[in-house]
């Protein structure tokens, strides 16, 4: 039996399995993308995580993988389907079927893309619409594009394509943006970027691939490519009959981690919290392994 279980492996999950790791405790990390390391992945650069100003995402997530494989914690490439509470530790059923069993969990599965649902969204999805603009930035190269969204994935997108595009819409519904305004000013600053507040996508259309952006205000804008960043869905259906949820499907806990169920945690962007980063998703790691540790402790 493994004394914790830790289900994802971004920075939170990393992060609680050093501290835990550190405890002398056995670790086991479940993570169902290969080699995964989460979100930060899908950043080309990363300016705010202290010590490594400028590096790129997915080379931050290889330098914490790299630490957790060198103080020998497991890595189990696998999709958790569902967790039973048993008097004194977890069931974890895995999509295979089989079941690994723990004294405690962490679930930090994090949050996935929030979809644009409109006519044409799904047609073409992978055929224009992109919800990663660091990983398909490089394949409109000189087009025109669009970004939709509002908050400070909608901005950094904007910004990041303003130096590979031609052309960048960006596209919010409301009039203030939710991001960070120092990155909006360098937006507005930008002779290839325009801001287009107070509209909807309506629908896109194509001929095979995107063509024609149609806002509700009536304007068709012709692009060659959407970048979606309206927010994320949380990664809970696995957790929803365990644990409580808020109205957004977050789970309920503090900074500790700690659940109404007495030996699971959460830490990182699946838990309820303001502020969804990588430091403080690393933060929430260790926290959350510090609580596991004290519960085992008093086991």
């Amino acid at each position: 039996m493994t004394d914790v279980l830790i289900i994802g492996s971004g920075p939170a999950g990393m992060t609680a399995a050093i501290y835990a790791k550190r405890a002398n405790l056995n670790v086991l990390i479940v993570e169902k993308e290969y080699e995964g390391t989460g979100q930060m992945a899908e950043s080309s650069r990363i300016d705010n995580y202290p010590g490594f100003y400028g590096i790129n995402g997915y080379e931050l997530g290889e330098k914490i993988r790299e630490h957790a494989e060198a103080l020998g914690i497991k890595f189990l490439e696998a999709e958790v389907t569902g967790i039973q509470k048993r008097e004194e530790s977890f069931d974890i059923t895995l999509e295979s079927g089989e079941v690994q069993s723990s004294k405690t969990v962490i679930y930090t599965a994090g949050a996935a893309h929030r979809k644009l649902a409109v006519p044409g969204s799904e047609k073409f999805e992978n055929r224009g619409i992109s919800y990663c603009a660091s990983c398909d930035g490089a394949f409109y190269h000189g087009k025109d594009v669009a970004v939709i969204g509002g908050g400070n994935s909608a901005l950094d997108d904007a910004l990041l394509l303003s130096e590979i595009c031609n052309k960048v819409y960006l596209i919010h519904r409301r009039a203030e943006f939710r991001g960070d305004a120092s990155t909006l000013a360098k937006l507005e600053q930008k002779e290839n970027v325009e801001i287009i507040r107070n509209a909807k996508v309506q629908e896109i259309t194509g001929n095979g691939k995107v063509k024609i952006l149609l806002l509700d205000t009536g304007t068709a804008l012709n692009i060659q490519g959407v970048f979606v960043a309206i927010g994320m869905i949380p990664q809970t259906e696995a957790v929803k009959k365990l644990v409580a949820l808020d109205e957004s499907g977050y789970i309920k806990a503090g900074e500790d981690g700690v659940t109404l169920v007495p030996g699971f945690f959460v830490a990182g962007d699946v838990r309820t919290k303001e502020l969804r980063q990588i430091i403080t998703a690393a933060a929430d790691g260790a926290n959350a392994a510090n609580s596991a540790i004290q519960y085992i402790i008093r086991k």
